[in-house]
């Protein structure tokens, strides 16, 4: 199958007590998502905390999950923010040896115009050395990369070969699938949607819950995209209460609740994240129990 069509799965950093990586954790991870059906994996995204991460435990999640991946999935790798010309540099001087796209977000907190988020993007993508897919998520980012300017990008920049949608908005979706050229991968970054926006022509999600319910999730997809939507909207429904709670508190805590009821890590995040509160990590724990 084409590389970037089905699930992603965008990993979490587990952390040690001392919260230091926990990189036998991280291996264990990246292992059951391979056994369990996913299609690729996303390193360093905003679900691995990675504004909290220095440089050198950055280049030492890499070298795990390369590792411990072996060359079985594709891997993407965040590298973006709000400075261009930091963004090339790092494009440029990174070692970015077994993976295969980067995964790069629109400016956040500066809130560049349209044009500006085009230049920006022209800028990035002719200075990767790897394909690139945009990240849009106005809700960090407090700005919207609009459909026509997905659809500029996708036209005019070669090295753009798809965008991550989380904008949470259907409307949107649609609008985007409908405009991008056909080869160009229109992903859901929104667990929720991700059923529909397979079904109305999207190529697949970066996934939270993927990480968690890592075969069911994976099977749902394949059947969106396979167009059998009765049998894939029946897994929606069993999945869907998870959703509502991995991320009734934020993301990542939610999904590492998930992770801790199946044994796979310790429970720690870094401030300004804190890990679900007693309540929630029950009713999660409850529907784990009777999934």
């Amino acid at each position: 199958m084409e590389a970037f069509i089905g699930t992603g799965v965008a990993l979490i950093t587990p952390f040690k007590e001392d919260l230091s990586v926990d990189t036998e954790a991280l291996s264990g991870l990246v292992k059951d998502q391979i056994e369990n059906g996913i299609d690729y994996l996303v390193v360093l995204g905003t679900t691995a905390e990675s504004a909290t991460l220095k440089r050198e435990e950055k280049e030492i999640i890499k070298a795990e999950v390369v590792k411990a991946n072996a060359g079985k999935l594709p891997l993407v790798l965040g590298i973006g923010g709000n400075n261009t010309a930091a963004i090339i540099e790092e494009l440029t001087t990174t070692n970015l040896v077994g993976f295969d796209a980067i995964l790069s977000v629109s400016p956040y907190y500066n809130k560049p115009t349209q044009e500006g988020i085009f230049r920006h993007f022209k800028a990035v993508a002719e200075a990767s050395p790897l394909p690139v897919i945009l990240y849009n998520v106005p809700g960090r980012t407090a700005s919207n990369i609009l459909p026509e300017t997905v659809n500029r990008i996708a036209r005019e920049v070669k090295n753009v070969i798809g965008v991550k949608e989380a904008a949470g908005d259907m409307v949107q979706a649609m609008r985007l699938i409908n405009m991008v050229p056909k080869d160009f991968k229109v992903i859901s970054g929104d667990d929720m949607i991700t059923l529909p926006m397979v079904l109305a022509g999207g190529k697949g999600v970066i996934s939270v819950i993927g990480q968690g319910l890592p075969k069911d999730f994976s099977e749902m997809v394949r059947l969106g995209l396979q167009g059998k939507a009765s049998e894939a909207y029946k897994l929606h429904y069993k999945i869907a209460p998870l959703i509502d709670l991995i991320f009734a508190e934020g993301n990542p805590a939610g999904i590492k609740a998930v992770l801790l009821k199946k044994g796979m890590i310790s429970n720690n995040l870094r401030l300004p994240l804190v890990e679900a509160s007693e309540i929630l990590q029950d009713r999660i724990n409850s529907f784990m129990d009777n999934f």
